[in-house]
């Protein structure tokens, strides 16, 4: 078993911390992988734990890595005691009664950090400042805070973006509409926080809602801590019931196990992921799916998924990913290895991630010697005879690992900056080399 957190130990220290070599496989791969919690439901979790009442809530399996690190360290600014040291994490809930922070609250790179803590802050009887990096600051958050500025929160933001400024308090129910075309995230946000309120709250979403599979799991972890949330076919109602403590297993992060999967269908061989129950209602779940459909074998026993790829290329692929675009940059990792044209459709929201994804994806599948061209939101891949590249990686997690695929089967593919994968799988090179291994 290769665990996200523990991994088998290997030697990376002859290579430089600024590149890895990813060499070719000699044969299929094969190994049982446990990714890292999933960070949706472990910031999730943090945020609901953190409003709950009744003490202490005990959370097993959560991820730490940095965008978990950077919501505790934001919830903990608010007053919220965590210990963090071992397994299960406690969070103390404080029936949402929040400190007024003595600093700016600091979301790094985290963009679920980012919503979720200025939805939280909102509640907070006084002035806070929610801030990030350059990039964070380029990132859109207006449909969120025009969302709290509905409820009678004070709220500034510099043209639509970080930093934020608010002045909470006295946040009320009610009817409220929310843009939900640009990410799920703003809706999870404010859903998060409306159990919290002093009136049920009506929300409306307007303008669609994109990955809406995400404000599902969202609802479901509300209502593991005891919320009351109602589908209205044009948004939701949520009760004002506040939360109760309760316990959880986070389950495996499916978007990490997106790279062992992929990891197997490229090489013909068979990877076991550990964790995700049948009943997972996390959306980069459709990868696996995906991955059937272009010839792989893959079966869900139990909590865990067993895919077998095929012996020779794999089969083109036309599929919208809307609802799954963090597992799209892996599935575009696997479309290099396909006989023929893909197109992977639905991808507006990556224009908007850690660096604009569809822009990078282009460049980079380009780089290793495929044809990528983008239409509108659609990625169109054309493999190539590939060949040595080395792979900028944008401080983006996923373009990382992702690219790191490659190199299990093309000689000469370096990837630049690897450290940046610590946003969600600190341990992910060496889970690499284990499973071919090492």
């Amino acid at each position: 078993m290769v665990d996200g957190a523990t991994v088998a130990v290997v030697n990376l220290e002859a290579r430089s911390p600024d590149v890895y070599v990813a060499d070719p496989v000699s044969g299929p791969v094969h190994a049982q992988v446990r990714p890292p919690g999933s960070k949706s439901a472990t910031n999730r979790a943090l945020v609901i734990a953190s409003l709950a009442g009744g003490g202490v809530s005990r959370l097993w399996g959560a991820l730490d890595a940095d965008d978990t690190a950077v919501m505790r360290a934001c919830l903990r600014s608010l007053g919220i005691s965590i210990d963090d040291v071992d397994d299960p994490w406690l969070v103390l809930g404080s029936d949402g009664r929040l400190d007024v922070p003595s600093t700016v609250l600091d979301v790094g790179a985290s963009g679920t950090t980012a919503r979720f803590i200025t939805a939280v802050a909102a509640l907070v009887e006084g002035p806070v400042e929610v801030d990030g990096t350059e990039r964070m600051r380029e990132r859109p958050i207006g449909d969120l805070t025009a969302a709290l500025a509905q409820l009678g929160v004070s709220v500034e933001t510099d043209g639509g973006t970080p930093p934020v400024r608010l002045r909470g308090g006295g946040i009320r129910g009610g009817h409220v509409r929310i843009d939900g075309s640009r990410s799920s995230q703003f809706v999870s946000a404010l859903l998060m926080i409306s159990p919290m309120l002093d009136a049920p709250a009506e929300i409306t979403v307007e303008g669609g809602l994109v990955s809406h599979r995400y404000v599902d799991t969202t609802i479901e972890m509300m209502r593991a801590f005891g919320a009351e949330v109602e589908s209205t076919g044009t948004g939701y109602t949520v009760a004002p019931t506040g939360y109760r403590k309760t316990h959880l297993e986070i389950e495996a992060d499916a978007s990490a196990a997106a790279y062992p999967l992929v990891a197997a269908a490229i090489t013909g061989g068979t990877i076991g992921i550990e964790g995700i129950p049948e009943s997972s209602t996390q959306p980069d779940l459709l990868l696996a799916s995906v991955l059937g459909q272009m010839g792989c074998a893959v079966r869900h026993i139990g909590s865990q998924i067993e895919l077998r790829g095929p012996a020779s290329a794999l089969t083109p692929i036309d599929v919208d990913m809307a609802d799954a675009p963090d597992a799209s940059l892996a599935l575009a990792v696997a479309c290099l290895f396909a006989d023929g044209e893909s197109r992977i459709r639905g991808l507006s929201t990556l224009r908007l991630k850690e660096t604009d994804r569809l822009e990078a994806l282009e460049n980079e599948l380009s780089r290793v010697g495929a044809e990528a061209s983008i239409d509108g939101d659609d990625l169109v891949i054309r493999p190539r005879r590939m060949h040595a590249a080395r792979i900028e990686t944008y401080d983006d997690h996923r373009m990382a690992m992702s690219f790191a695929l490659v190199g299990l089967a093309v000689e000469g593919i370096e990837i630049l900056d690897p450290g940046c994968v610590s946003k969600t799988w600190p341990g992910y090179f060496e889970m690499l080399e284990s499973i071919r291994g090492r």
